[in-house]
């Protein structure tokens, strides 16, 4: 590893400490129990390192909420692709490999709090849309030669678009580890990616 990537990985790893401590913080405290000082402490960091991250604790919290973490998973996938895969093959596997029952849990929560707490709905769309940018450049990278940018596009918007509704309860959706409502038609949440792509690649 070169000295730019071990750069970094620590980079990231420090903020990933960080966002966890101010996420945690959120879920004991409340977004007013606490302030950047006490997420620096838990952290181990100091104030001017979490400036170099983040411009407030809100945004931090919502890192902590939505950080992918997969890193080695998503590598492993593209070091496998088969050689006539499709921007939409690619892009179910990384979203399935996203949306992991600790992801969700922790989303959910983070939304709950949001309610309470508007400013942190900002920082929730940005980190969607982080998300969003990160697989659209991805696919962009892979298909460029074969599949037109506005196809790309428009096919990472539509499946972040169906995401919303999961993320602010919305839905009737099952989620990993949740435990199943008998009042409600819920239905797991494969179903539902099942049923999502299945328009994608079907048609409507």
């Amino acid at each position: 590893m070169n000295k730019q990537s071990l750069r970094d990985v620590k980079r990231e790893a420090t903020a990933n400490a960080l966002a966890e401590a101010a996420f945690d913080l959120a879920m004991e405290l409340g977004m007013d129990g606490f302030v950047v000082e006490d997420v620096v402490q838990r952290a181990g960091y100091s104030r001017r390192t979490f400036a170099n991250h983040f411009s407030c604790k809100e945004e931090a919290v919502v890192m902590g909420a939505s950080a992918f973490n997969n890193v080695d998973e998503v590598q492993q996938l593209l070091e496998n692709l088969p050689e006539y895969s499709t921007p939409l093959e690619v892009l179910e596997q990384l979203v399935r490999m996203e949306l992991t029952a600790g992801l969700f849990k922790k989303t959910r929560e983070l939304v709950k709090l949001s309610k309470q707490h508007p400013t942190l709905e900002p920082y929730i769309l940005s980190a969607l849309h982080h998300h969003q940018g990160d697989a659209q450049e991805l696919l962009i990278d892979l298909f460029e030669d074969k599949y037109a940018t506005g196809y790309i596009q428009l096919l990472v918007g539509a499946v972040y678009g169906a995401a919303l509704p999961m993320l602010y309860g919305n839905s009737n959706i099952q989620f990993p580890g949740q435990s199943k409502d008998e009042s409600s038609e819920s239905i797991l949440l494969d179903q539902y990616l099942d049923e999502i792509f299945g328009y994608l690649k079907n048609g409507f």
